[in-house]
């Protein structure tokens, strides 16, 4: 996952060797505004704000307590360096909830690894499903509020799991899990697929999971997920429910019934800041979209495209 860096610096000085010293690192991404336009950062929702204080046009406690009062980036890791030695100075500005203060001359090993833990920390404690590895609801939610802001052009892409209850009744909750995972490898082999992309991969919990892609042939990413879940999917089955197509499961009346095998149902919703202005009416009219997906008997895709 691309991790954005924000840096705060009115004669952009620093971003050059940030960008040196993380040049193997591509997940991470750095862009630096001044003072003037900390919107502009702040829209972005970044993975983390790092201020030079020596250049910045505006007082430093003022300025994190922007970042801070922002709903959006309030829990925002910032980094502040400064020249400043003064004690009291630092103590005040890890008081507006600052996570770390770096004093000038600048120790450039010792920022890049700052840098590190601190994106890595809150990726792992925030931000990702135990099971899957993947981006939980905070970030999903964060990425869908980045795009609308920025005026993107996007597709949002909810997917579910069908007769998965089932499934798990029969073959039990650990077996349930390993589909999950499976689920989740053909999502992001798929999605991430597409060259030149700066596409997100996210799971709700459960069998529950979304992509956010950009402008792309959603027919055929939809095509060719579908396919590979259910030329796979079947190894997770005994040969005898594979052959018949289905797996039994006595009811709360002790009544047997018939379900198909697993399949995969996914809404598809184009979006851009003339169809949608928030993030909840995205989520709505994505459950609508799932829903007569999973009207359909097997595996399938409904795409809700915009409308002008």
């Amino acid at each position: 996952m691309i991790q954005e860096v924000y840096i705060i610096d009115d004669k952009r000085e620093l971003i050059e060797n940030l960008k040196l010293a993380f040049k193997n690192d591509k997940e991470y991404k750095f862009k630096t505004v001044g003072t003037d336009n900390l919107e502009e950062a702040l829209r972005n929702i970044p993975s983390l704000i790092i201020i030079d204080e020596d250049t910045a046009q505006m007082d430093i406690l003022e300025l994190c307590g922007k970042i801070r009062a922002d709903e959006d980036n309030s829990i925002t890791p910032i980094i502040v360096i400064t020249s400043n030695k003064d004690r009291m100075h630092r103590i005040d500005i890890l008081k507006t909830h600052v996570e770390y203060f770096i004093k000038k001359p600048i120790d450039e090993e010792y920022l890049y690894y700052t840098i590190k833990n601190i994106t890595s920390l809150m990726y792992i404690n925030r931000r990702v499903s135990p099971l899957t590895g993947l981006p939980g609801n905070v970030q999903i939610q964060a990425e869908m509020k980045k795009r609308l802001l920025n005026k993107e052009k996007f597709a949002i892409m909810y997917f579910d799991l069908d007769n998965f209850k089932a499934y798990n009744d029969v073959y039990g909750f650990a077996n349930g899990d390993e589909i999950i995972k499976f689920t989740a490898k053909v999502i992001l082999k798929n999605v991430h697929n597409i060259e030149n992309s700066d596409n997100f991969v996210g799971h709700i919990g459960g069998d529950d999971f979304v992509a956010i892609v950009g402008e792309t042939d959603y027919d055929k990413v939809c095509q060719d997920i579908i396919a590979e879940f259910d030329n796979e999917a079947v190894e997770f089955y005994n040969e005898e429910d594979v052959e018949r197509g289905y797996v039994e499961v006595a009811n709360r009346k002790g009544i047997i019934e018939q379900f198909p095998l697993t399949s995969i149902s996914i809404g598809v919703v184009e979006v851009d800041n003339k169809s949608f202005k928030s993030t909840l009416e995205i989520g709505e009219v994505g459950a609508q979209v799932k829903h007569r997906a999973k009207t359909i008997m097997g595996s399938t895709y409904v795409i809700n495209r915009r409308k002008f």
